[in-house]
């Protein structure tokens, strides 16, 4: 009978690991969906930005109340987590406390837990103060109302919920040790739970225990369904962050990819006296790209991993010069729309034994206009301000290469500037003969 609590953790243990695994095979087939891209190049300055970006949070305290806030959550999940190895070895093992011998260390850690907790109570509050009280502008943009809004408190819940379960379990667990309770071992101290005591006053030895059995289950099973809320929710750049700073762009920011291939009739009017009929070439014999992208398939698995990173927390948008203006573009909504459309092409693969059935749908019309695609000025204000190195720009560039290469439909403006460079050599309507005629008057 002893070992059945064991037993029962395990299983929860298992579980909670297995479904999260699952969740991970489905995230890593949904990217893979993407094309092949070579990513092998400047692998040192590669680990240095995910150093300084993902780990270090250097972009994130640009904005030093938010970043701040931020850094705080941040620093308590990392080194909260030796509290979690430490539960489920107890868990697993039937011990209690199992790293009290470290003795010194271990007060000063387990008081470091405390305080952190602590702060990330208070740094909870903030975000959640600034979400729904003072409706911080780029939090009440329309593609943040319904779900979007409801995920972002949900995990400022969880959080808070999972920080007091910390701080009433450690209560009840000094208020045992005073008793001197068996199994209840003088170890740690406790800063900010020995608070919470007065509220403990009174409660018998079996009432005691109760209490921090109850809060030490809640917490593990809660921290076991955060891990699998994290797939379904934005938070899941907790995770992503990191091999997304690491994959992310290089090159200098106003240079932009070439076209993978081109197609024949390209060829033919590069090289007149080539033989349209003469048999392909070996490189030439694979049928050719699509021009830009019109799906999520047509991009690359980095810019599929970028959308599965996006934080929504409209840095972007805020930063994007036509946003301001009025204009419908919004760089956030552009990844999250083509996350959405991911999930929904990933949802017909599991419900066609992992094959994509056409739904008539695709990202560009369905979940993004042209009229979005075509109010960006191309300043890369959004890449810049991305705290994990998403890069929008380039989902936007290659749809409206799709739009321009493969359906002709640039606005009319675009279409005469190109006309007039093709016809002029400039992008006015003026013969090259006469360019000059200005100094005339």
């Amino acid at each position: 009978m002893e070992y059945i609590p064991n037993i029962i953790f395990a299983i929860a243990l298992i579980v909670g690991i297995g479904f999260f695994a699952r969740n991970v095979k489905k995230l890593s087939r949904n990217i893979k969906l993407g094309k092949d891209v070579d990513v092998s190049d400047n692998k040192s300055q590669r680990w240095k930005n995910m150093a300084k970006i993902a780990l270090g949070q250097t972009k994130m305290v640009v904005r030093p109340i938010a970043g701040l806030m931020h850094v705080i959550v941040y620093v308590g999940f990392i080194i909260i987590n030796i509290e979690v190895l430490e539960i489920i070895l107890d868990g697993l093992l039937g011990t209690h406390r199992l790293f009290s011998p470290l003795g010194s260390v271990y007060n000063f850690l387990i008081g470091s837990f405390e305080v952190l907790a602590f702060l990330v109570i208070v740094a909870v509050v903030v975000f959640w103060i600034r979400r729904n009280v003072i409706r911080i502008q780029r939090f009440i943009k329309p593609e943040m109302k319904g779900w979007p809004k409801t995920d972002g408190n949900m995990i400022l819940y969880i959080e808070f919920v999972l920080m007091i379960l910390f701080l009433t379990m450690n209560a009840a667990d000094f208020q045992l040790q005073q008793l001197g309770a068996e199994h209840y071992l003088r170890a740690g101290t406790f800063p900010i739970s020995q608070f919470i005591v007065p509220l403990l006053d009174g409660l018998s030895e079996s009432s005691l225990i109760l209490v921090e059995r109850t809060a030490w289950w809640l917490h593990i099973l809660g921290i076991l369904a955060f891990l699998n809320y994290l797939y379904y929710s934005k938070h899941l750049h907790i995770l992503l962050a990191f091999p997304n700073t690491y994959y992310g762009k290089i090159k200098p920011q106003g240079q932009f990819n070439n076209l993978a291939s081109v197609t024949k009739e390209v060829k033919l009017m590069m090289d007149p006296d080539a033989d349209p009929f003469a048999a392909p070439a070996e490189e030439d014999a694979a049928e050719p790209e699509k021009f830009g992208a019109s799906d999520v398939m047509d991009f690359n698995w980095v810019q599929l991993l970028n959308a599965y990173t996006c934080t929504e927390c409209g840095r972007c948008t805020s930063e994007c010069p036509a946003n301001q203006t009025g204009k419908k573009l919004s760089p956030r909504k552009i990844m999250m729309d083509t996350r959405d459309r991911l999930e929904e092409v990933g949802k017909i693969m599991d419900a066609n034994k992992g094959e994509f059935v056409p739904d008539g749908k695709q990202l560009l019309g369905d979940y993004i206009s042209h009229e979005e695609l075509w109010a960006c000025t191309t300043c890369n204000a959004c890449v810049q301000a991305c705290p994990v190195s998403i890069d929008p720009l380039s989902i936007i560039m290659e749809m409206r290469r799709y739009l321009v290469m493969e359906q002709s439909a640039a606005p009319t403006e675009l279409n005469n500037m190109m006309s007039n460079i093709e016809n002029n050599g400039a992008p006015w309507p003026y013969n090259q003969m006469d360019r000059l005629n200005w100094v005339n008057e």
